[in-house]
């Protein structure tokens, strides 16, 4: 089972060297991003979804730690890979899987790995299970439960023109013009509503591809929906999205 994984560190030679090490000894590695900084790197976390990533800490612009505190929910375990060995304990409050010393070791790589491999093909394995019920009772009801704050709404899939992130909230939007905020992230949603209907176009915002109204360009990209609101695409989504629209 393969493994999708970023490599984070400021340093090229530092992200090369691991690089070359995963392809060497780690087969099951897929590495699918190299980030310089936390920023870059956040993006490319949410772009990829990687299963694993190997984080450096000492970075410009934010360390390691400051970028695996943007996520309230983590769908990847952590590497750490530095060449100080006094954050051992702030990687263990993180949870990070393992805490690599630099220069690397290769055979406490390949350990690392190989925990991370056996961890993800648990929760893989518990993952299918949960999604086979879930797909079942979205095919007999279409419906999703929300939680708000007069109760509970029921609402149907095929009447959502999109769902927009802000912190720890997302707002769903109806076709009806009426919005319904719950307490729940994005990325819950986005594990749930039919994949063939819903593209993340953004870090903040997931949309209804039969509900798409235009394509803009001019100005950064963007997205018209139906309702006329205008959702920002992400600058690693627009090819993603332009060709899953001329399917």
């Amino acid at each position: 089972m393969f493994m999708k994984a970023i490599i984070i560190d400021d340093e090229q030679k530092g992200r090369e060297i691991l690089q070359k090490l995963i392809q060497d000894y780690c087969q099951e590695i897929e590495i699918v991003a190299l980030a310089a900084n936390s920023s870059e790197a956040y993006e490319l976390i949410m772009d990829h979804k990687p299963h694993v990533i190997f984080l450096d800490i000492e970075m410009p612009n934010g360390n390691g730690f400051s970028l695996l505190d943007k996520f309230e929910t983590r769908n990847f375990q952590t590497i750490i890979t530095t060449a100080f060995d006094d954050y051992a304990i702030k990687a263990i409050k993180h949870k990070a899987l393992d805490y690599l010393l630099k220069p690397i070791d290769i055979d406490e790589l390949i350990y690392a790995v190989n925990t991370a491999k056996k961890n993800h093909e648990k929760t893989s394995s518990l993952k299918v299970s949960s999604e086979s019920t879930f797909l079942q009772k979205l095919g007999l009801t279409s419906r999703l439960a929300l939680p708000i704050k007069e109760g509970i709404f029921y609402l149907t899939v095929s009447e959502i023109i999109r769902v927009e992130s802000d912190g720890g909230y997302s707002t769903f939007f109806s076709a009806d013009g009426k919005k319904y905020m719950v307490s729940k992230n994005l990325k819950d949603y986005e594990d749930i509503l039919p994949e063939k209907e819903f593209f993340r176009a953004h870090k903040s915002h997931l949309i209804n591809i039969k509900k798409v109204k235009k394509y803009i360009k001019t100005d950064g990209n963007f997205i018209e929906m139906e309702d006329g609101s205008l959702v920002e695409i992400s600058r690693r989504k627009k090819d993603e999205f332009l060709q899953l629209m001329s399917q």
